[in-house]
């Protein structure tokens, strides 16, 4: 169950970061940010539907840390989930470098999807204003995937709020940091963008972390009915 559960990971993972930071880095001109937007909720809506019985359907590194926050799944359950999700953002942007260069023309050094402030921000966001953008928006994501799962997987109508939020997380972020909310989306794309991509990765890895756990804190504080030792029970038995 546990490499069912980490090639899930991989798996959508890779074709969140190729089809959501695809439409970023392929058709930005025709769909604009509302439409790169919609295509990573939709993106997320669908996997999370198609794998979210499996693994839950993270495929985000800040919500494996609220879920091992609120004790719905182990360290090691995290660790492997982790490693699998950095693996597969890795592979969908290197997926991804290979169809662009395909493309006569597609610049694919310095921006590449990859995240960024100051002069790589649309609207010049300097440091303090993009880590804590990263908090906040990080924040959201997380908080609302503890809030309508009580389990680990995605079930029934729980993928429509989680695809719903990370597009309007896109609607406000893509101006400011380009929206990482997810250390693994921000990985993959800054290996091949490189140069100022690289030397700010560091930020959209922290902050979406901070965002997570506190989320995760949050939703403890909100909804204390889901006791913490019922949780692990559960979420052991699902995983």
């Amino acid at each position: 169950m546990q490499t069912r559960t980490a090639v899930s990971e991989f798996l959508g993972t890779l074709l969140l970061v190729f089809f959501a930071v695809g439409a970023a880095v392929l058709c930005v001109e025709y769909i604009g940010t509302v439409g790169i937007a919609l295509a990573f909720g939709f993106v997320l809506l669908a996997l999370a539907y198609a794998l979210g019985p499996i693994s839950g359907c993270h495929l985000n590194p800040a919500v494996t840390l609220g879920m091992l926050t609120a004790r719905r799944i182990d360290v090691r359950t995290a660790v492997t989930y982790w490693i699998a999700q950095f693996l597969g953002g890795i592979a969908g942007a290197a997926l991804l470098f290979l169809l662009a260069k395909q493309v006569p023309g597609l610049k694919t050094s310095g921006k590449f999807g990859s995240n960024g402030y100051g002069s790589r921000s649309d609207v010049h966001i300097n440091l303090g204003g993009a880590f804590l953008a990263e908090i906040v928006l990080t924040f959201l994501l997380v908080f609302v995937v503890l809030a309508v799962t009580h389990k680990v997987a995605v079930v029934g109508f729980d993928g429509l709020p989680i695809g719903i939020s990370l597009a309007v997380i896109h609607l406000v972020g893509i101006p400011l940091t380009g929206t990482s909310v997810n250390p693994a989306r921000s990985l993959g794309p800054a290996l091949f963008a490189g140069g100022a991509a690289l030397s700010q990765l560091w930020l959209f890895i922290v902050a979406p972390l901070v965002g997570g756990l506190l989320a995760a804190l949050a939703h403890r504080l909100t909804h204390p009915s889901m006791r913490g030792g019922e949780a692990t029970a559960e979420a052991t038995a699902e995983v």
